[in-house]
């Protein structure tokens, strides 16, 4: 007979990445706000990251800014991550994680895109690479940290956190490598991709608790016949 989820621990499964969720939306509203009080002028730090990246240059480096300017947006991440990530999720019998997955990367581009263009802010002028509208915050970035969120909620595994983190940080350095953002628009792709994510984990918490519970007692159940 399966065991009901005690409502303490239910609670404890919304309340977190709720709470979280909000305050890293909020962090990245409110950074975009005092960007665009200060005239949308980069920060010292942003403009110092920018010169020094401009004063170094390497041909590996930057074939693989260009590979994750591909693979961070556009078709791949439209089409390649979300549909490839739900067929996974559907393989290893986890629809609420697939639905959890879809519905938090378009909910993380949309929260990003209301950004751009509620603030405006205009991209570094030595951008080498094709960009749309509004250099904050940075839709790779928001990307980026939107698949290591969903990763370590449905994987929760300190592994997974690392090589979620790293990638992260991979892509922001990319972003600011190619002049495509300052610093401070990945920080705020990152804030509002991972809080998006939290907020709709803290939504699906319980169905998702309830799948990995299954799939745990179902991986469990044989050795207990032995």
């Amino acid at each position: 007979m399966e065991t009901a989820t005690p409502p303490t621990t239910d609670r404890r499964a919304w309340a977190v990445p709720l709470v979280a969720g909000l305050i890293l939306v909020a962090l990245a509203v409110g950074l975009g706000a005092w960007i665009f009080v200060r005239g949308n002028e980069p920060f010292d730090i942003d403009a110092g990251w920018n010169i020094l990246l401009a004063g170094w240059s390497s041909p590996v480096v930057t074939g693989f800014s260009q590979f994750m300017n591909v693979v961070g947006a556009g078709w791949f991440s439209i089409a390649v991550v979300p549909l490839g990530g739900a067929l996974l999720m559907i393989l290893l019998r986890r629809p609420w994680g697939a639905l959890f997955l879809v519905l938090s990367l378009a909910a993380s581009a949309a929260g990003v895109q209301v950004l751009k263009q509620t603030f405006g802010r205009a991209r570094p002028e030595d951008i080498v690479v094709i960009s749309d509208y509004g250099s904050y915050p940075s839709g790779h970035a928001g990307n980026a940290a939107t698949v290591a969120a969903i990763a370590v909620v449905l994987f929760p595994r300190l592994w997974v956190g690392i090589v979620g983190a790293t990638w992260l940080l991979l892509m922001a350095f990319s972003r600011t490598y190619l002049h495509a953002h300052w610093l401070s628009d990945t920080l705020g792709g990152a804030l509002i991709g991972a809080g998006v994510t939290l907020l709709l984990a803290a939504a699906f918490a319980v169905p998702l608790a309830r799948e990995r519970q299954r799939r745990t007692d179902a991986a469990a159940e044989p050795a207990s016949l032995l």
